[in-house]
Parts: structure tokens; sequence; C-alpha cells
């Protein structure tokens, strides 16, 4: 792009910056002209044929200009503009960074054809969305992370299914590549006479847009867009198409990408899931077979190795793939399989993966690192992640961002409480970047130990046997002290044990059988998180009423363990988490003054008094247990509404008695989450109930009305779980019931025969379950006029299972997952 061009554009949006009268579009205006001179400055240092190779992204860049002067006059300038200015920021990271990522190629190699474990997803998504006879433009997104397979699935759904349409189209995109040219490979590809014309590239972004779209009119097409970068806006791809009502061609747009894509133009997300161990060991012999071109077979003891060491590739297609090349080279030269299964190298793996931290925002990066305090392959509490991050001083909310781009994956979902995995190749690089940038040390009772003279943070593994690694050496600048395993490690440690860590902030002994702890503990002044979950604690020590900054206290899962009276002068403490404790005095309001979430506390250890209004209560969560008809619900109610945060309730009944009557919960003024554990006699109406609760879980409440009616009239509600939680034979949901409700789990009730869903009823129902119902032998014929149902799942019998299948009620259902 010429000089001048450039100067052009900047003199323009000068103009438009000292005439606007909006201070918003003057800003953008000012940071775009910023921008744009630091480019031109940047290009001029080039060599020419550098500034060659960046001259579409530059294209890019000057477009962006004219869409911030399109916008100056419109109303709704404000959210446009910031998006502008965040596509206006990646465009510039991305030409300095160019040439970053030559080497990418997406997921997999393109010659590689060996497919195992995509066989039901390629013929799902080709019946139910790919070629339905669904007249509008369906757009999907194929997410996982890098090695997935998630180039591999949309392959074999182009294969199968690109000819059915009158126009179809490829492009493997990377970060190096502008708008631009991904305008000009669509054109390339669909519009004919345009194969190798060099007149593309005189023309603007917006003539190859007009285009494009003028030639896809009335036709039906089906266009992939892989590894389509995250920083890269997509409207301008869908300016490119026709519009979505457009003579109604039945297209298809497919992208493939490791994150989820903040568009609302997606109609449909596929998760792509790990391989399970009998999947990566069918990848791993098609590969070795192809490669030695031999039959090879294996004795069950054999297999049985070989399994064992695939688990350390995660379900990784990239990483079996790998090892399959490597074990198969190795066979050709002589090596027995007997000697082959007793080590593997992940190098080659681990380091197609390192993009994944490298692409990271520098904020991030500390987060990922601090991944590595956790067990290889164990399931995380979201909760105690967001916990870790925030006692070293990082953001705590950054669960659902590592969500969103593939490095955790959501194992189990309870309203907003999650439970997350971590791929096994990611958790060895937080490892390897965690050494190297933050001073990790991992020690191992089994001598396989890497010592650190700067160890920061240590994790230390343990074995039944005993461990002497005594020494405290370097242990005054550790900041996070992790134990695994078990054994008799701290059952062996003296009281002088704890003096040595006087900049510690997080300790977790979480699952390691501890039976009890010195009062030393009480000299890690510095403590912000303590975790003593799932251990065999009798008592907690009194010592840490001197833990004057701990935040974090978690000794759930220690049965019935004595609670003294201290843990109520920890004036810093926000979260408390315990069940089945014994407090030696009740807890005061004091002891809240600070607190966030307090679960679970017996009724009998909580004073329902009325607390000072001068004092600023921040308590958002708490957990009642112990509960039943003697409890005195109102007043529980009348002080929680007093608590300006406060948000979120659960209830456990105390053991076989009923629960109480809710009928005063409508006094808490934003009560958002509510689960109810234990039998109740009925549900408070939903006036009482008040209108704003979006989540509610319904635990074995037995209730002998069908609570339907009720809950259906709570306008918010967005999901709703019953488990155990009504005996009668039949739920009727009226309708127009559950306008916003988006998530419905029926488990365990077991005499329903029959849900009758009305017209118009849960229309926005995204997900549905039904498990262990096993007089429930027909869905509701509304299930096939539930047009945003995307997935359900049921576990039932084999005679209702089969039964379920050929009715063909779930046959427009996306994901159907109906065992056995």
């Amino acid at each position: 792009m010429a000089e001048a061009e450039i100067k052009g554009m900047i003199q323009d949006l000068e103009s438009f910056h000292i005439t606007s009268t909006d201070t918003r579009a003057r800003s953008i205006f000012k940071f775009k002209i910023e921008v744009l001179k630091e480019m031109l400055d940047f290009l001029r240092d080039l060599k020419l044929e550098e500034r060659s190779r960046l001259k579409f992204l530059m294209a890019d860049l000057v477009e962006l200009g004219q869409d911030v002067m399109d916008l100056a006059n419109a109303s709704w300038i404000g959210f446009r503009l910031k998006c502008l200015k965040d596509e206006i920021q990646m465009t510039e990271m991305r030409m300095r960074n160019f040439g970053a990522d030559e080497n990418n190629i997406g997921d997999e190699e393109e010659a590689e054809e060996v497919v195992v474990g995509l066989e039901e997803n390629v013929k799902t998504l080709l019946d139910r969305v790919i070629l339905t006879e669904v007249k509008e433009l369906h757009v999907m997104c194929i997410k996982g992370m890098i090695g997935i397979g998630k180039t591999t699935l949309a392959r074999q759904l182009y294969k199968a299914g690109a000819g059915k349409f009158q126009r179809h189209a490829w492009v493997c995109a990377s970060t190096d590549m502008s708008k631009k040219e991904i305008l000009m490979k669509l054109i390339q590809q669909m519009v004919e006479g345009y194969e190798r014309d060099p007149s593309l590239e005189e023309m603007d972004n917006r003539s190859l847009q007009q285009m494009l779209r003028q030639h896809l009119q009335d036709m039906s097409y089906f266009i992939v867009l892989d590894n389509i970068p995250n920083e890269m806006g997509l409207d301008y791809i869908f300016k490119a198409l026709p519009s979505r009502d457009a003579g109604l061609t039945g297209s298809r747009l497919l992208f493939t990408n490791r994150y989820v894509l903040r568009i609302a133009n997606i109609d449909y997300t596929h998760e792509m899931s790990a391989l399970d161990s009998d999947k990566s060991w069918q990848l791993f012999l098609k590969i070795v077979n192809k490669i030695t071109s031999d039959e090879n077979t294996f004795t069950k003891e054999l297999e049985r190795k070989g399994k064992e060491m695939l688990k350390k590739c995660g379900g990784l297609p990239l990483a079996i793939r790998d090892v399959a090349r490597q074990k198969a080279e190795q066979r050709l030269s002589g090596i027995e399989w007997e000697q082959l299964f007793d080590s593997i190298d992940l190098s080659e793996s681990l380091k197609a993966l390192e993009p994944m931290y490298f692409e990271l925002g520098e904020e991030f990066k500390p987060h990922f690192l601090l991944l590595s305090l956790f067990k290889e392959n164990v399931i995380m509490r979201g909760e105690k992640l967001e916990q870790i991050w925030d006692a070293n001083g990082l953001d705590n909310t950054v669960t659902w961002e590592f969500i969103r781009s593939s490095i955790l994956t959501i194992v189990k979902q309870h309203f907003s409480q999650i439970s997350c995995h971590l791929n096994p190749l990611l958790h060895k690089i937080s490892i390897k970047k965690a050494e190297e940038e933050m001073g990790l040390e991992i020690l191992r009772s089994n001598g396989n130990s890497r010592p650190s003279q700067n160890a920061r943070h240590r994790v230390i593994h343990c074995s039944r046997d005993r461990f002497n690694h005594f020494t405290n050496e370097n242990s005054k600048q550790l900041i996070s002290l992790v134990f695994h395993g078990g054994g008799r490690y701290l059952d062996d440690a003296g009281q002088s044990y704890w003096k040595s860590f006087e900049a510690l902030k997080i300790l977790d002994i979480e699952d390691f059988g501890v039976k009890s702890l010195y009062e030393t503990i009480g000299t890690l002044i510095e403590l912000r998180y303590l975790g003593l979950r799932n251990n065999y604690m009798q008592e907690i020590p009194h010592s840490l009423a001197e833990l004057k900054n701990l935040e974090v206290l978690d000794i759930a899962l220690n049965f019935m363990v004595v609670v003294p009276n201290t843990v109520g002068q920890m004036g810093n403490l926000r979260e408390l988490h315990m069940s089945d404790v014994i407090f030696q005095k009740p807890l005061k309001e004091d002891a809240l003054q600070n607190l966030r979430s307090l679960a679970y506390i017996s009724i009998y250890d909580w004073t329902c008094e009325d607390p000072n209004s001068s004092r600023k209560y921040k308590l958002q969560t708490l957990g009642i247990e112990e509960f039943d008809e003697n409890s005195n619900v109102s007043k529980l109610f009348e002080t929680l509404a007093k608590f300006p945060k406060f948000k979120n309730l659960f209830i456990r009944g105390f053991r076989y008695r009923s629960m109480p009557c809710m009928d005063g919960m409508g006094v808490i003024p934003y009560l958002k989450v509510l689960k109810l554990d234990g039998r109740i006699g009925r549900l408070p109406s939903a006036d009482c109930m008040h209108q704003f609760p979006m989540h509610i879980a319904l635990v074995n409440t037995c209730l002998d009305e069908d609570p339907m009616p009720i809950l259906e009239k709570l306008c918010f509600l967005r999901h709703l779980k019953l488990r155990n939680a009504y005996t009668g034979r039949e739920m009727v949901i009226q309708k127009g019931g559950f306008p916003r409700l988006e998530v419905l789990c029926i488990n365990e009730l077991w005499n329903l025969r029959k849900i009758q869903v009305d017209d118009d009823a849960m229309s926005s129902v995204k997900e549905l379950e039904i498990n262990n119902c096993p007089h429930l032998e027909t869905l509701p014929e509304q299930i096939r006029r539930m047009s945003k149902l995307q997935k359900f799942k049921m576990v039932t019998t084999k005679h209702i299972a089969t039964k379920i299948r050929n009715s063909g009620l779930t046959s427009e259902i996306i994901e159907v997952d109906i065992h056995p």
C-alpha cells in the first residue's frame, strides 16, 4: 500500500477528530491516528521485501480506519467503537509479530488420513447440521485445544458434504493472514474466472466483499475457515455473504478454533473431546500398521502396557500420532515391541502445544503457571483455582477465559460451581514454564526430585513410604507449599517444621490423610490460603487465630472436626468451607463482617440476630445444614435480607426429618441461586419465592405435588435441577412456562410416568437431561418443536432407551446420548 494512501487516511481521521462532537468517537479517532502513524514509522524502518509482505495487513488496518469514520454519526457508536479499537490493536500486534507462526499447520498435517473416534461425530453433524433441509444460513464452530482433531473432523465433513452445495471453499488461516487474503482465497475458489486473477490484489476489502456477496446470491455454499485466529474480527466475513434470509439457500459456514467465538451469529458449537483408552490404542495401531506395512499383533499384556504408555498422551491425537511414528520407526530398526512400551518421548508434541502458552496475554500467563501446583489428571474445583490465584494477588475470574480458550475443559457443572480438567500434556508445559519462570520445585519420595536453589513454589509428592526430605533450606522465600499423595511425611515432622516458612501464602494439604497439625502452624502469619479438605482432622489448632492474613480456610470433609472459638477472631477470613463440624460456641455475626462465603454451618451454630446495620457485611453465599421443622426460617431469611450482597443459599435438611416451608424466602431481594436438599412438605408460591432466582436445585425434597406449576412462573430461571424431588406420576409444564430456562435436569424421579409440555413452553431450553426415571417410557411431543434444544442426555433401562431412539422425537437434536 502506497505511503500516500496511509497519509490520506490519517488526514481524513484528523478532520473527523476536529469536527466530531462525540467524546467517545474523538478518543477512538485519536487512537487510530496514533496507530497509523506508528505503523507508518514501523514500515519505513523495514526493507522493501518485508514491507511488501505486510501490505495486506496494512490494508486491513486502513480499512478499519474507514470503519471508524463510517460510525461517526451512528447512535449506537459506543460498543461498536470499542470493538473496533480492540480489532485495531490486534491487527497492529499481528503486524509486529508477522512471521512468528510460519510453521503453524493447524491441528495436523494435510496428508494425514488415519481417523479414529470421529465416525459418529461425522455422521451426526452431517445428518443434523450440514445436510439438513433447513434453508437458512447455518453457522457452526468446532472448538478444542491444539492437536485434538478439529481440522480432521472438519475435513471429513467437507469431503462428505461439500459436493452437495453449488459452491464450496476451504481456507486454512493463520495469525499472519489478513482479511483481504481470506477474501481473495474465497473468491478464487468460488467465483469462476478468478482462480488466478492478479487484479484481486488491487481491489480493496469492500470491493472484494461486494463481489463475493453478489456471486453467492441465490446459491448454496459450504465454507470452512480452518484455524481462524481468535483476534480476527469476523464481521467482514458476514458482510461478504448474502444476508441470512436472502434466497434461503441452505448454506453452511464452519469455523474451527480453539476459542469460543464471541459472535452472535454462531448457531452451534461442537466441543471436541479427547480419545478414551480404547480409541487411543486403535489410532496408535492404525498408524503403526500403516508405517510398518504390517498387521502387528499384540498379546493382552503388551496391549495393557501399550495403553498404559498412551495414557501420557492425554487422549490427544496429535501426541498419539507422534508416539506411533516414533515406535513404528524404532520397530523397523529391529527393536522388539516388549522394549518399546517401556518409555515415551513427548518432546515433539509438547513443542507443538507450546503456542497455547505463548499466545496467552501477559495478564494470563501467571495463572497458567500456577496450574502446575495441581496433580496431573486431577479434577480441579473451579472454586479452588480461583482461591489459589487470588492468594497470589491475581485476578480470580480467569477460569472461564481458560475454558473459552480450550486450556481447561468442564467435567461437571452445577450452576456457577464447576469442576475442570487440564490435559496432562498442558500440565507438563505448565510445570516446565513454572520451573523456568516462577521458581517451581518438585520433590518426590521416590527420589525423582527436581530441587531448586531459588524455589518460591514447592510441590511435594509422597507415597505411603517414609519421606525423609525434612531439609527446609531456602524455605524462607517459599510462597506456596503443596502436598500430594499421603503417608507419614507430616506425622514424622516435628513442631519446629512450620517455623521455617516465613513468607508462605499458600498451604495446601488436601486429601493427604492428615490427622493433626501442631500449634506452630500459627507462625505462618503471611498465610492467605489453608486447604485441609478431606483429611482425618479431629480438631483445628487454636493458633489459627494468629493467621491475621488468612482469607480462605477449607476444612470440609473432615468428619466431626472440632472448630475452636478462635475461628471467629480471624478478621480477614473471606471464605470458610466446612461440613459436619462441631463448634465450641455458635458463630456470631461479628465473624461474618468480611466473610463472602460460609458453607456449611449447622443452623444451631448460626446466631440469627439482626446484623449491625452500621457495618458493611459482604456475605454472598451461605450453606446451612441440620435444618428441620423446628428451625426458625423466617428469622434466617430476615437476617439474610439485610446482607446487601447476598445471592446464594444452600439448605440441607437434618437426616430424615422434614424441613419447614420456605414462604418467607421472598424477603431476600437478590437471591440468584437456591438449593434445597431434604424433605419438604410443599414449595412456597412463585410470589413467595421471588422472581429473581436464576438457578434452582431441589434434591431429596420428595414433594407430593408437581413443582412445575410454581417453578415455571419464575421468569428469570435459567437452570433447574430436580433429583429425587417429586414422588408423583405426572409432570405438567403449561403454555409459556419457563420462558428463559436453558438447562433442565430431571434425575431419580422413581414414579414419574409422563411429562406434558404445552405449546410455547420451555422455548429457550438448550440442554435437557433425564436420568434414572425407570417408568418414563415416552418423551413429550413438544420436544420436536423446541428449536433451541441442542443437547439431550438420558440414562434409563435398555427397553426404554430402544423405545425412545425408535420414536424419532430426538432426530432433530444435534447431540443425543441415550444409555444404555
